[in-house]
């Protein structure tokens, strides 16, 4: 087990959202739901108070903490994609209801920030010719999502 999990504050959609993202990703579930023992600020007693759950084998915990803390750019998750059908779907799936943001970032319906990336962007960024790790980044800033086969022809000059 890891001793640092990644602990996200939801306003009131704890439950649909991790259950939502157990769906989208493989080897992912809900391992427990908690309600409220008693009345908070944000969660009556009886509500959904804390969902624990894993996505692709990584441990999650999230809370309805209720409106005081929405997500903002500060914090996003990252998805190394090994090729263009991941970088499709994911992207697909969790910016359904959200808005594209550049730079292959996008924010889901609740306000979650995601970083779907194909591993080629970072063989690119790392190639030793720095004209094409130039131009592959002067692509990149460019996009939303990313397209593979448009960051390769960037970097070859094209």
């Amino acid at each position: 087990m890891h001793r640092i999990t990644p602990f996200l504050w939801f306003d009131g959609q704890v439950e649909e959202a991790a259950r939502f993202y157990a769906s989208v990703f493989p080897d992912s579930r809900i391992e427990r739901v908690v309600h409220s023992p008693v009345d908070t600020p944000s969660v009556p007693a009886g509500e959904v108070l804390l969902v624990e759950f894993v996505l692709d084998g990584a441990r999650y915990l999230a809370m309805n903490g209720g409106p005081g803390m929405p997500f903002t750019e500060a914090i996003s998750l990252h998805i190394d994609c090994a090729d263009q059908a991941e970088v499709d779907y994911y992207w697909n799936a969790l910016s359904e209801g959200g808005r594209p943001i550049q730079c292959g970032w996008l924010q889901d319906r609740w306000g979650l920030r995601w970083q779907v990336v194909p591993v080629r962007m970072h063989e690119l960024m790392r190639d030793s010719d720095p004209g094409r790790a130039r131009r592959a980044m002067e692509a990149m800033m460019q996009m939303e999502k990313f397209v593979i086969a448009d960051l390769e022809r960037a970097a070859d000059g094209g």
